[in-house]
């Protein structure tokens, strides 16, 4: 037998491990980005705003089995299969937080404390 007069188990064992490192680093991760696209094209609706793999952002105006209609401009219309919808883009209307907004810093003064407080109530 030519496997057990070259190394026998320690090549197979090798190549097992080999293909469990292929399977946990290539196969299982791209398993799971077909399925968050997957349910992404199924909870499409009228009124989501899209990116399409073409690059083209649009918003959705009519929904079919295999197309969606995506208006990209006012009264102007393409039809797209619903597996070229690459995202959907978040509304602004949802945003919960205004990212234009930073949050105000407290004030601190030489010695690190907060400027609502005075070097003599910190003396003591």
């Amino acid at each position: 037998m030519i496997i057990a007069a070259s190394g026998g188990p320690g090549i197979i064992f090798i190549i097992i491990i080999a293909f469990l490192l292929l399977y946990l680093i290539v196969v299982r991760p791209q398993k799971r980005r077909q399925t968050q696209q997957q349910q992404m094209i199924n909870e499409l609706r009228i009124g989501d705003e899209v990116l399409t793999a073409g690059g083209i952002y649009g918003t959705v105006s009519q929904l079919e089995e295999d197309l969606v209609t995506v208006e990209i401009a006012p009264e102007t219309e393409v039809r797209v299969a619903r597996r070229a919808i690459a995202g959907v883009t978040r509304d602004p209307d949802d945003e919960d937080v205004d990212e234009t907004e930073e949050p105000e810093a407290p004030e601190v003064d030489d010695q690190g404390v907060g400027g609502d407080t005075s070097n003599e109530e910190i003396r003591g």
